[in-house]
């Protein structure tokens, strides 16, 4: 399974984008998908995660009630909604899918991982 993310882009602070990640197979139907971001010059963070088969969603608390994750089965697409984005969220933002253990935060947890997209927020 590969996955495929998109959506980045420069937007200004207050501004919205949305990000998508698209497996190649149906089968992360039994997985976890997750958003993971890296600052220029910081490790890589957890995002924001859905478990597909419930919709089950978490969220770190530097983005809870901005960013919005969500699934769509018939597109086979994972997508997040990014809104009154800030100079701090500029990052590449990568995402990442495993049938892994629900509300894990670690990135070994996460075997599959898509090539990153850059979002860049202007002051």
């Amino acid at each position: 399974v590969q996955l495929q993310a998109s959506g980045g882009g420069l937007v200004q602070a207050g501004g919205s984008l949305r990000l998508s990640c698209v497996p190649s197979a149906r089968t992360v139907s039994t997985y976890v998908v997750a958003w993971f971001r890296q600052a220029p010059g910081k490790e890589r963070e957890f995002v924001s995660a859905i478990r597909w088969r419930d919709a089950s969603k978490d969220y770190a608390d530097s983005v809870r009630g901005r960013f919005f994750i969500s699934r769509d089965n018939a597109q086979n697409t994972v997508y997040l909604q990014m809104n009154n984005l800030n100079p701090e969220d500029t990052a590449v933002y990568y995402c990442a899918a495993d049938p892994t253990e629900w509300r894990t935060r670690f990135q070994r947890d996460f075997r599959l991982w898509g090539q990153g997209t850059l979002v860049t927020v202007s002051s």
